[in-house]
């Protein structure tokens, strides 16, 4: 079977109407959860993971859990006859509220399944490319940007070398803005110096 019979044999609607609740939840980037589910699927797919029916599912509803709280899991769970997978996948990349930011990527990094793992790498590249200036102070950026090295990174390299090289692209990207900023603030300052005196 072709790419393209799998993509034409994929049956994604039951998991777009479940991902419509988030539509609610906004992203301080703009936009909407519901939008930042469908940029998660989409660099599934530019990654080729067209025969990963689970993986795709879950990424659409991948945030649910956490940003619905009294989503209901076992509406999922018989949404398809994978929804127990799709469920399992979405749980594993769900934060559970007793663990900090930290916490909950070195789990996924030690112990989540490589569709997790993968799942995780596809959500950070759709948060980098949405993480700018003007909605994330730079100290949030930088912390966010060693968070990325510290731990998406060697989940990508388990993963999808493919995946490394264009979270490494982000990140140098992400930080050269940084001093190109920095760097113009600190030409404004000397200038406004120079116009007090």
């Amino acid at each position: 079977m072709t790419d393209l019979d799998k993509l034409k044999h994929l049956v994604l609607a039951p998991y777009i109407l479940k991902a419509t609740a988030l539509i609610g939840v906004s992203r301080r980037v703009g936009g909407n959860q519901f939008r930042h589910g469908f940029s998660t699927l989409g660099i599934l797919l530019d990654y080729k993971y067209f025969n990963d029916s689970v993986l795709l599912k879950a990424s659409l509803i991948h945030d649910l859990l956490e940003d619905v709280p009294d989503t209901q899991v076992e509406d999922i769970r018989r949404t398809d006859f994978e929804g127990n997978q799709v469920v399992d996948l979405v749980l594993e990349v769900t934060r559970r509220r007793e663990e900090s930011k930290a916490q909950y990527l070195q789990r996924v990094l030690e112990t989540g399944s490589v569709h997790a793992r993968t799942l995780k790498c596809a959500d950070r590249i759709s948060n980098l490319t949405d993480l700018h200036r003007d909605t994330h102070p730079d100290h949030k950026i930088t912390d966010y940007l060693i968070q990325t090295e510290q731990y998406i990174l060697p989940m990508a390299r388990e993963v999808n070398s493919d995946m490394v090289i264009e979270l490494t692209d982000l990140i140098e990207e992400r930080r050269k803005i940084l001093r190109r900023m920095m760097s113009a603030g600190t030409v404004a300052l000397y200038s406004n110096d120079a116009m007090v005196e």
